[in-house]
């Protein structure tokens, strides 16, 4: 269950709701630059000293390493969800938390804290914008030993129904309990590989439709366990078959009337104009390890930097209708990334487009593998007015070290990235 008007409760009211629902743990969650999903359990007797103080972690652990310091977790209570799948006595609630410094500011890599950044910007200039995200995944058989294969659930393609479709009843039981949670899907089916699916959400604002994105995979993940299969969300987990995408929808607004709408503006091709112009740059980000380069070369994105008003789906970015809106669509980026980061970037390079008054480019292409997004992205320079030169570097040095390991060993390299995501 969601509690939906959490962020006008108060801290007491917060309390009352934890006892009233017998809640006995507290997870605590937050994201790291990976874009990998972390938390830590607390008692529910110690949750109002950690709202108050802030729960301390080893920063330099995790990819929040350059820190290189003690960090603190503090939750949003806006974020409260009670888990599902666990117990109902006993019950398990979670929190996404900002992750903040010592003085009070938040730290350089909390994810959440750079999106919220990045909408504020937009506010400033009269715009909001509404996200929404579909996600592809495979569904794999365990071993006896109850290890992920590579062989697929079932032998169904697009929009396959059961027998064909086995992963049927694994995405119901997916979007049941994202409703439950107060989270809206907003359709599911089978999708062109075998073993593969897809569900989209309802748009949302930018930061409840990155935290929902995290939600969805925790729960995917947790569906496929319970039915002993392994989701994977990784970009190309099978050489030869389909691999998994993951669409960005951006409704923009000035003044809360649509941008994108019958006839578009100055604004709404700036807009686009600006996340096209610095896609070189930004690939990186969005397809953040050397598997998504598989992808990329597999066809299942165009490796043209193109614009596309007809809704051609073959299209680099396009604007199509769902639901009789219009809405631009991002359709590159793939399962590893940081969505946080993601959503981030596209945000402000459409606003520097806006302000800049930008034209769409003529043809580019993406960098065609992963040393050369890394190359890109150390030249540019968007990068660094967006998230900050000590971000940039310590972000280019981590995928310096991936990609020199993956040149050592590739296998390896592949076989963790496939756990991991």
């Amino acid at each position: 269950m969601a509690l939906k008007s959490s962020c006008s409760l108060t801290q007491s009211e917060l309390q009352d709701f934890i006892k009233e629902n017998d809640v006995k743990f507290i997870r605590l969650s937050f994201v790291d630059l990976e874009g990998v999903h972390k938390n830590i359990s607390v008692m529910a007797d110690e949750f109002s000293r950690v709202i108050n103080q802030g729960l301390v972690f080893d920063g330099s652990l995790s990819a929040f390493g350059a820190e290189n310091c003690d960090l603190k977790l503090f939750p949003d209570i806006s974020t409260l969800h009670i888990l599902p799948w666990r117990p109902q006595h006993g019950r398990v609630a979670r929190f996404f938390c900002d992750v903040r410094k010592f003085d009070g500011g938040y730290a350089m890599f909390d994810v959440r804290s750079i999106l919220r950044n990045a909408v504020n910007r937009l506010k400033e200039k009269d715009l909001s914008v509404s996200v929404g995200i579909g996600s592809e995944f495979y569904l794999f058989r365990l071993d006896q030993d109850g290890f992920p294969t590579r062989e697929v659930h079932d032998r169904a393609g697009y929009f396959d129904i059961a027998p064909l479709d086995k992963g049927e009843n694994v995405r119901r039981e997916i979007c049941l309990t994202l409703e439950e949670m107060g989270i809206r899907p907003l359709a599911s089916h089978h999708e062109k590989g075998p073993g593969q699916n897809e569900i989209n959400f309802v748009s949302t604002g930018a930061l409840s439709a990155c935290d929902n994105q995290i939600i969805f995979k925790s729960v995917v993940k947790a569906a496929a366990s319970r039915n002993g299969l392994f989701a994977s969300f990784l970009p190309k987990p099978l050489a030869d078959k389909n691999g998994n995408g993951l669409t960005v929808d951006f409704k923009l607004f000035r003044n809360e009337e649509p941008v994108f709408g019958e006839n578009n503006d100055k604004t709404a091709l700036s807009f686009a104009a600006g996340i096209l112009n610095r896609a070189e740059e930004m690939c990186l980000l969005f397809n953040s390890i050397p598997n998504s380069f598989a992808r990329l070369k597999g066809g299942d994105c165009a490796k043209e930097v193109s614009f596309s008003e007809s809704g051609n789906r073959n299209a680099f970015m396009r604007l199509a209708v769902k639901n009789n809106a219009k809405r631009l669509e991002l359709r590159s980026v793939d399962g590893a990334c940081n969505i946080y980061i993601v959503v981030a970037l596209a945000l402000l390079a459409g606003l520097e487009g806006i302000e800049k008054e930008e034209s769409l480019p003529s043809e580019t292409y993406l960098p065609e593998s992963f040393s050369a997004a890394i190359e890109a992205a150390e030249k540019g320079e968007f990068l660094r007015r967006a998230l900050g030169e000590e971000f940039v570097s310590h972000y280019i040095r981590l995928k310096k070290d991936l990609n020199d390991a993956f040149l050592q060993n590739p296998k390896a390299i592949e076989e963790a990235a496939f756990a991991k995501f």
